[in-house]
């Protein structure tokens, strides 16, 4: 087999609470797979996070295991979570992002 790829398999996250750390965030979505990235934007002005993210899976088979869940709920929030369509390139915002 070829050497291990850097493409990361990427699930685009939305309506999460803003009581949700990256932190959390991570270790939820752990449990599909092995999370690469975690990646929140933060609001300079209010400094809350946007309410969205992005999680980065090492192999597609994690985030395959994610999509196929019903639904995901963080502290009593249902989220939305869908394969990322786009490549993230980043943003203009600050970005909370963990790295193991």
């Amino acid at each position: 087999m070829a050497a291990p790829s850097k493409k990361v398999f990427e699930l685009f996250v939305s309506k999460v609470p803003w009581t949700v750390a990256s932190r959390e965030i991570k270790e939820y979505f752990g449990q599909f797979g092995s999370v690469k990235r975690c990646l929140l934007p933060f609001d300079k002005e209010t400094g809350f996070h946007k309410g969205f993210c992005w999680i980065g899976y090492s192999t597609e088979e994690g985030l395959n295991n994610a999509l196929q869940k019903d639904s995901h709920v963080l502290e009593g929030f249902k989220l939305q979570v869908q394969r990322n369509r786009r490549r993230f390139t980043g943003h203009n915002s600050n970005i909370n992002s963990e790295h193991e």
